[in-house]
Parts: C-alpha cells; structure tokens; sequence
C-alpha cells in the first residue's frame, strides 16, 4: 500500500487490523479485536510481521480501536495441557517478529494510545519511535502479578526509553500507572485529551510524512544505531554512519530543501 491518502480502508487478520490513509504518506494500522480487549493473537502478529516490510508509507500509525490500545498477549484461551507450550510459542516467535517489523520499518512508526496498553501492548507501544496517549488511559506491565519472566530484549527497550528506576518500578510494582504519569516516566511523548487524540496523532503524523523521506530513513537509521550499539560505535558502523550522512549532501532533495526554506515554498521531494 502506498503513502496517499483518501483510500479505502482495508481488513486483514480476520477483520482484527485495518489499514487506511487518513493523509498523504500516511499509514494507519488499526488493532481492532475489541471481544479480547485488543489482545495480541497469532493471526495479528503474523499479520503484522507479514505486512508492514511491504508498506512504503513515509510514516506509519499504529492505534486500537474503542476503549482499549492492546491488553497484551491472547493467552486466555489456552487449555490447561498446551498452556505453558503455546504461551512461550506466542510469546517467543510471532510477537518477537512482530515487534522486530516495527523496529525494522524504514520510516517513523508513531503510536496513539487510544486507550489501555498492557503488557506486550504496551511493548508494542514503545518500540514505536514516538507515543502519543489519551489523557486517563492506562500503561502497565503485569509480569510480576502472573508469575512472568520478560525477555531481556523486552526490558532493554524499556531501559532506554524510560530509564532503569522507572522500568522497575513498571516490571517490578507492577502497578498500572496513568497517561500523565508515562508521560513523566518518558513513556509517552505527549497526552492529549481522549477526544483530540485522532486528530492530533494523525496531525503529527501527516507532519512527519510531509518531511524528507531520505532524512526520516536516514536519521531512524542513526538513532536506532547509536541505540544499539556500545560506545565508541564499531569501526565499520561509524564508517557507515558517516557514508550516510555524506550522501545526503549530493541528493536532490537536500538542494531542493534548501531551495524550498529560501522560497518560502513547500518541498518537492524526489527521495534521491
């Protein structure tokens, strides 16, 4: 699916996620399986990890649907002789690609937290490079009320989004905590009231799409890098870094960027 807006909205897993445009460069993926409180299944997951390397939009919307962003993972319907076999295959492949294809999407991933975000809910919520919630929702990571060890890729991301005290206060406590309180937490980039929250999260959306694709690419790139790697970076990877850096000042669209601030114009971008 391409990046223009005004198409029509598309089903898939089952109805569970739907896919619009609300903006040119814009695409939003909806989690829509309100019966189990937005819960990540098999066919979501799969779904996810399956589309979004085919996606090209400059940047990408990932919210829920009702009163709920995602409780986590859907393991209420496991039997009690298959429970422990099918929670860790849940738990340890489909999630794990899913939330890989956000990490491993070229462009901006933003998240809406339209409403509670629980567990590998919330997980999903933080590996998108920025958040925006609903005044009032709920964040919380429940390992400790059920007798759950998280994976340690889990709680890196934590660490680096929210910081070591905070993430064992989350992982820890295990006590949910409000909108306003992620926000102080360094959850969430901002909290709106629930009644703008589309309009603001597609607005700053539809912003971010409208910037240069080859610096949005770009930037992930080095910020997700630097994110990764120890400091000082491999040798290889500076060299990199700095080989992409170095390209973009003979692409058209930095001549046209600068062409465009000193004409008081909006940019034509080329993405070369």
């Amino acid at each position: 699916m391409a990046g223009g807006a005004g198409g029509g909205a598309e089903e898939l897993a089952s109805g569970k996620l739907i896919v619009d445009a609300p903006a040119e460069h814009l695409t939003r993926i909806r989690i829509c399986n309100p019966e189990k409180r937005g819960a990540l299944d098999h066919e979501i997951l799969d779904t996810l990890a399956d589309r979004l390397p085919q996606l090209d939009a400059r940047c990408l919307l990932l919210t829920g649907d009702g009163p709920v962003f995602s409780a986590g993972y859907d393991i209420g319907g496991f039997d009690e002789e298959s429970f422990s076999r099918e929670a860790e295959s849940l738990v340890a492949h489909p999630f794990t690609k899913a939330i890989e294809a956000i990490e491993r999407y070229p462009y901006p991933v933003v998240a809406a937290v339209n409403g509670h975000a629980i567990g590998g809910g919330l997980e999903m919520a933080v590996a998108c490079d920025i958040r925006i919630a609903a005044r009032g929702v709920k964040l919380g990571m429940p390992p400790a009320k059920i007798g759950l060890i998280y994976s340690h890729t889990g709680l890196r991301k934590f660490i680096e989004v929210c910081g070591v005290a905070n993430t064992n206060e989350l992982f820890l406590l295990g006590r949910n905590v409000d909108a306003d309180r992620g926000y102080e937490m360094g959850l969430v980039n901002a909290v709106v009231e629930p009644e703008r929250l589309e309009e603001e999260a597609v607005g700053l959306a539809a912003e971010i799409g409208a910037n240069a694709p080859l610096s949005l690419a770009g930037n992930k790139r080095a910020i997700r890098a630097i994110r990764d790697n120890p400091w000082p970076l491999p040798p290889e990877l500076e060299r990199e870094l700095v080989e992409l850096r170095e390209s973009c000042f003979v692409s058209e669209d930095f001549r046209e960027g600068i062409a465009a601030f000193a004409e008081k114009r909006t940019p034509r971008w080329k993405n070369r």
